[in-house]
């Protein structure tokens, strides 16, 4: 028997082969004719134009890693400001133009503000109580409703006035020492802290370097904000997102899990100083336990894990947009020392011998509000923003159908040069004499989107990063390290959640 099977094995041997080349060819032909049909579906359903995607990877080949803001956008100059591409089996379609942008966030907003499933923030439920990914429905508008009535409203933010002014003056202090030692720092870690301080102040009336447990909010916020931004085979192929290949959902868990922890320990903290009879501290967390009682009462979506959530995302949102925005835009004086010359000159003729700049003053400072127009326009630190379709829209004669990814290239509508001169030179002079801003209304200028999406914390951004940089350049010179002179700057972005500098920015401050 054994001898038989012996003598045969090159016959099944034989066999085995033409049974797993038949596999592979009929696999093969199945992949073509699926590929084959969607193109054909597609041409049919009159989607924008783009480049030709390959069998299951789609277009993802020809999209860099480290800058798919600008890959999309040097597709769309060959094939137009709306555009379609594959990343992997979702569908998206890239929107890199003013126009454009205007009809995604402002004639078609109702149908186009959902967001995509991204597979990382659905670690531990997240994604349903989160107001940066949940649909657009009643409890997203009830949460949005909350922090804008209570946190970002003009009488809040003017209350809070005070505070922020304490912050910055705790980071010119910092400043103030490192100048005294004449050497490099790097600028982007104090003022993270300080604009993270801000908001933990105004929402727990605390400082997020006060304490082990609430330090360690501090990193799983940036680990966060990593994770969340990492490319994602789960996201491009929904079908084995349940089997998180990278591991990113797992490694999401625990972040979110020591996050709620965190926050029900500031919870129960302060429920225990109103028992002991402390007096209120007006801040966020004071307006929320007030509110918690009548929310059970009504029955409301609003509950203990939503507001669980919504605090996690304004961390994870808030934590390096302003800080970043600042280090690009010192990055980009340093680089252009006419520029630095004028703003401070400019700071000088206003504040004269007032050592200490007030939200009051920025008023008053038109060129150092076009300077941070400029950085925001040529350094936006959301380069893309992600919405999905909740129905099939007609956009620019071409169909956008329900369920595609839509991808608003913030950073190509910034360079477009049919609507600004010289897109790719930083001039702040543009704005002196162009009605121009960054609240949404404008589609030529949105580093903070716009639409139903807009950014919540954009008012208080607006405040803390002019005092933030008026201060900074006020009260210190402010001189690049041998090697930045002899080298230059290293301007490369790193591609994020936040497009930061991949190489942090070190100078050395001189007091004035």
């Amino acid at each position: 028997m054994i001898n038989q099977l012996a003598a045969n094995r090159p016959e099944l041997n034989a066999m085995a082969g033409s049974l797993l080349l038949a596999v592979v060819v009929s696999f093969g032909l199945i992949l073509i004719c699926m590929y084959a049909f969607q193109l054909i579906t597609d041409a049919r359903r009159r989607l924008p134009p783009g480049p030709l995607p390959l069998p299951l990877v789609g277009n993802l080949h020809q999209i860099e890693r480290g800058s798919p803001h600008r890959s999309l956008a040097r597709l769309a100059k060959r094939y137009g400001s709306l555009m379609s591409v594959r990343l992997g089996v979702v569908h998206a379609v890239i929107v890199s133009s003013t126009d454009a942008a205007r009809e995604i966030l402002q004639k078609h907003n109702a149908d186009l503000a959902d967001r995509p499933i991204i597979d990382a923030w659905l670690a531990n439920g997240h994604r349903a109580n989160s107001i940066i990914a949940m649909p657009p429905h009643a409890k997203w508008r009830a949460l949005r409703k909350l922090c804008t009535t209570e946190l970002f409203t003009p009488s809040r933010l003017n209350a809070l006035q005070p505070l922020r002014q304490q912050k910055v003056q705790e980071l010119v202090r910092y400043v103030s020492d490192q100048a005294a030692l004449g050497a490099p720092f790097t600028i982007r870690d104090p003022v993270f802290t300080a604009t993270m301080n801000i908001l933990s102040r105004m929402l727990f009336s605390i400082d997020l370097d006060s304490g082990p447990a609430v330090r360690g909010l501090k990193d799983m916020v940036k680990e966060a904000a990593i994770l969340a931004a990492t490319p994602n085979v789960s996201d491009f192929f929904p079908a084995i997102a349940y089997a998180d290949l990278q591991g990113l959902r797992r490694r999401m868990e625990p972040i979110i899990t020591d996050a709620q922890k965190i926050l029900d320990d500031l919870f129960a903290q302060r429920l225990r100083g109103r028992e002991a009879s402390e007096p209120p501290k007006n801040d966020m967390l004071d307006a929320l336990l007030d509110k918690e009682h009548e929310w059970q009462l009504e029955g409301s979506d609003i509950n203990r894990t939503a507001i669980r959530g919504m605090l996690t995302d304004l961390f994870v949102a808030g934590s390096d947009t302003s800080a970043t925005t600042i280090e690009w835009a010192m990055a980009a004086l340093l680089q252009n020392p006419e520029v630095m010359k004028k703003v401070k000159g400019e700071l000088m003729g206003v504040l004269g011998t007032k050592t200490q700049v007030e939200e009051s003053d920025i008023g008053q400072l038109p060129y150092l509000q076009a300077v941070v127009k400029e950085v925001l326009r040529f350094y936006p630190t959301i380069a893309t923003s992600f919405y999905r379709a909740e129905s099939t829209v007609q956009v620019q004669g071409y169909t956008i159908p329900e369920g595609t990814t839509i991808i608003l290239n913030i950073w190509a509508v910034h360079r477009n040069a049919d609507v600004w001169t010289d897109p790719d030179k930083f001039m702040p002079e543009r704005f002196i004499e162009r009605d121009c801003d960054f609240s949404g209304k404008d589609y030529k200028l949105i580093p903070f989107g716009g639409g139903r999406r807009i950014c919540l914390g954009l008012p208080l951004a607006y405040r803390t990063v002019h005092l933030i940089l008026a201060s900074l350049l006020h009260q210190f010179d402010w001189i690049v390290p041998e090697d930045a002179k002899e080298n230059g700057i290293d301007m490369t972005e790193k591609f994020g959640l936040v497009v930061t500098m991949a190489t942090p920015l070190k100078a050395i401050a001189k007091k004035v």
